[in-house]
């Protein structure tokens, strides 16, 4: 059985043009995979911990060796247990909206606790840092309300430090099959979005027939 994480990063829900491409290709990779099992973790509906003193300690006691206290080692498996999801994960869908040329906070937050050493990477110095997940194939959706081509006012190569971290971070835990859907100008004219949103719809259906396992 393939099973599927879908990591939802806008709080838009309905409107959200991240998250309609994305169910879009999870539709799709379902019809074509039909035991394929879905796992949702909604960034906004979910507890995400502090990254607090306790794991903070956690960490560097790690990284030192030494042995962690009972309280820090509950805080770690927090985190191990919300990595687990991805470790889990043969497909990983992630569904992104571009915030102030970025990504949500939420999203941020997750990545900034699950990227740990031997939770989603590890190190030694005869190999420095090598990611630990392994066979994964990633699909992001990304949505943006301006036009972020060459010839806009807000030309990607400029604005855009969304797609490159998100790409950056899935090469560092060892994701190296990336696929990306662009959605974007959804906050022009509604016939703009609408257009926009049914491109990239049929992009990601596309996608998910030349990908499924």
């Amino acid at each position: 059985m393939t099973t599927l994480v879908h990591i939802e990063c806008s709080p838009r829900k309905q409107r959200s043009a991240s998250l309609e491409v994305a169910r879009s290709f999870i539709a799709r990779y379902q019809e074509n995979t039909p035991d394929t099992e879905i796992i949702t973790l909604d960034l906004w509906n979910m507890a995400l911990p502090e990254f607090d003193d306790l794991a903070m300690e956690a960490k560097y006691a790690g990284l030192n060796g030494t042995p962690l206290t009972p309280a820090q080692q509950d805080a770690w498996n927090t985190l191990k247990d919300l990595a687990a999801h991805l470790h889990r994960a043969d497909v990983l869908v992630m569904s992104v909206p571009l915030w102030n040329f970025s990504i949500p906070y939420k999203l941020k937050h997750f990545i900034d606790l699950v990227s740990q050493k031997d939770i989603l990477f590890s190190f030694d110095p005869e190999h420095g840092l090598q990611g630990m997940l392994f066979n994964k194939t990633a699909v992001v959706i990304y949505a943006r309300g301006l036009d972020y081509s060459a010839q806009s006012v807000t030309p990607a190569a400029r604005f855009d430090f969304q797609k490159p971290y998100v790409e950056a971070w899935l090469g560092f835990v060892g994701v190296t099959d990336v696929h990306s859907v662009i959605v974007e100008k959804t906050i022009l004219e509604e016939d703009v979005d609408t257009r926009a949103r049914e491109a990239a719809n049929q992009q990601a259906r596309g996608l998910a027939d030349r990908i499924y396992r």
